[in-house]
């Protein structure tokens, strides 16, 4: 019975990487909950363990009594079973008793403590699964399909199975079992059995991490991603800055003949992929970001969050793109909510402040300072914009609103 503990938990500590101290700790426990459940008690009890040998050994100090005075014989020693160990020993005396617990626990505690032992490795091995994996998260790994469900696919990286949900993949991806593909450490998850470590292609960070691996300045902080938009499988928009004048970002992500692009959008199943320079030059890095189009007029409405894009009438459908994914992917790169109108509509219904009578040339040339040049600007503005203008108040503001309101209704 003592090998067959032995060969088990020598197994679990060769395959499941478990420190030998703490397999140690856990040895000592299992034994001393044997005794435990046997005394009632096991203060006087050690447990020594030899992993290289396999050598187990349970050690009592116990109190020498006279064999008829024996009451607790977890504490307590008969003096005819001391003087075998020790024939110079006397009542009252302490001595060290090593426990035969095969035969003093009895097969079925024994049998128990195995168990108990193998869920203890199991759990510790679950946890140091959880760390591990918990470190890497932001890691790009590569991971052989070996299952393919409805709702997810499921990979074997380094031994472990990682899970893929439907949400996490690329819809215009097709995947094969047996094919190797590379993902994103994503999220580990605790849960009743083994942790849940989830992986990705098609988080922005999937991305971001390929442009770390294949350009060394970002790797090295050269050159910094200041933001990233996607969709996955049809699209990225990714804007870069330099912090040495000397390196072009968007050179540096190209790559010499496009070799370090080429690298990433084939690792995206030829996903496009535009790059820009960053700047913080608002309405320099919206032209850039709705590029290839360049808009004729930008005008900020609403605290200047959502941006009216003027263009041309033959190129708003190709400043929108396929599905609005060019407005939408500019949108999440520049942070401001635009909408594109096209340029006859707009400069058709613009109205110029000078051009609406009964407005005082005081309050015009304030709405101007404040970078209103329209009644219709004024108007999508609202009250309470307008009347944090210098000079202005919320009579003020109503007073204009009702003439330009007025104005529009007597067009009308």
């Amino acid at each position: 019975m003592k090998h067959e503990i032995v060969d088990a938990v020598s197994l679990l500590l060769r395959e499941k990487g478990i420190e030998k101290e703490v397999f140690l700790e856990i040895i000592e426990s299992v034994f001393l909950s044997m005794v435990k459940k046997k005394y009632g008690q096991s203060d006087n009890f050690s447990v020594i363990f030899n992993p290289e040998k396999g050598d187990i050994e349970i050690q009592c100090i116990k109190t020498i009594v006279e064999d008829a005075d024996l009451e607790d014989p977890g504490t307590q020693i008969r003096l005819s079973e001391a003087l075998e160990i020790d024939p110079e020993c006397q009542v009252d005396e302490e001595t060290m008793v090593v426990i035969d617990y095969e035969k003093e626990f009895g097969r079925r505690i024994v049998v128990s403590a195995k168990q108990y032992l193998a869920q203890r490795i199991r759990e510790i091995e679950k946890e140091n699964l959880y760390k591990e994996f918990s470190q890497r998260i932001g890691e790009i790994v590569i991971g052989d399909i070996h299952q393919i469900n409805r709702n997810e696919i499921r990979l074997n990286i380094d031994k472990t199975e990682v899970v893929m949900p439907r949400s996490e993949m690329v819809h215009e991806e097709r995947y094969r079992r047996g094919e190797s593909i590379k993902s994103i450490i994503l999220d580990v998850r605790k849960t009743t059995k083994d942790p849940e470590i989830i992986v990705s292609r098609r988080d922005l960070s999937f991305v971001r991490r390929l442009f770390e691996l294949e350009v060394p300045e970002i790797y090295d902080g050269i050159v910094e991603i200041k933001s990233l938009a996607r969709e996955a499988g049809e699209r990225t928009k990714i804007a870069v800055e330099s912090n040495d004048k000397r390196v072009d970002p968007v050179g540096a992500c190209v790559g010499m003949k496009g070799v370090r692009i080429q690298a990433i959008v084939k690792e995206l199943n030829h996903e496009k992929i535009d790059i820009i320079h960053w700047t913080r030059d608002r309405d320099l890095f919206i032209r850039r970001a709705l590029a290839p189009v360049i808009p004729l007029e930008l005008v900020y409405l609403e605290g200047g969050n959502k941006v009216l894009t003027v263009f041309q009438d033959d190129q708003i459908a190709q400043a929108i793109g396929r599905r609005g994914q060019n407005i939408r992917l500019a949108s999440q790169l520049t942070g401001y909510d635009i909408e594109p109108v096209k340029a006859s509509e707009y400069f058709q219904e613009e109205l110029s402040l000078d051009e609406v009578e009964g407005l005082d040339e005081s309050h015009v040339a304030i709405l101007k300072e404040g970078g209103y040049r329209s009644a219709e600007e004024v108007i999508n503005a609202g009250k309470d914009v307008i009347a944090g203008l210098p000079g202005f108040d919320e009579d003020i503001a109503n007073q204009v609103l009702e003439v330009l309101g007025g104005y529009f209704e007597e067009t009308e």
